[in-house]
């Protein structure tokens, strides 16, 4: 396994969210790599309607998002994680987390697996499917839901 210098992981403030935080969380703590948690949102609704795949959790705004960062950053250093940003972006949740990890020339991405299983997952894609296919770093797909 390769070193790890900067570690990727998304939230959107769920509890499945948070395991993917967790799990990237111990991974940075173990290389002491840099954790950036990310989060993305939709400006307004008529942005976030826009989108074929309506996510299981629409985010609203960015001071919902920098919650969700409060949140999945204080997580992250009881963990032990002394390097912890946080990153917000407009836009899907794919479209975000690419440009936080393009942004920060990442070395691995952590997803959780919501909606990789569903019907609509495997007719319009998911989350962590899409991004495992965009993504030019390792990605960790974490089982967070059944």
């Amino acid at each position: 396994m390769s070193e790890y210098d900067t570690i990727v992981v998304g939230t959107d403030g769920s509890k499945s969210s948070l395991l993917a935080v967790e799990r990237a969380a111990l991974i940075a703590a173990a290389f002491d790599a840099t954790l950036i948690i990310g989060c993305a949102y939709y400006e307004n609704k008529e942005e976030a309607s826009k989108t074929l795949r309506q996510e299981s959790v629409t985010i609203l705004g960015d001071d919902i998002a920098a919650e969700n960062l409060a949140a999945g950053k204080a997580h992250a250093e009881k963990l032990g994680v002394t390097k912890v940003e946080t990153a917000v972006r407009a836009g899907t949740p794919v479209q975000a987390l690419m440009a936080i990890v393009n942004d920060n020339n990442a070395d691995l991405l952590v997803v959780g697996n919501r909606g990789i299983n569903s019907l609509t997952g495997r007719l319009l894609g998911s989350v962590p499917a899409d991004v495992a296919r965009q993504s030019d770093c390792d990605v960790m797909i974490v089982h967070t839901v059944n």
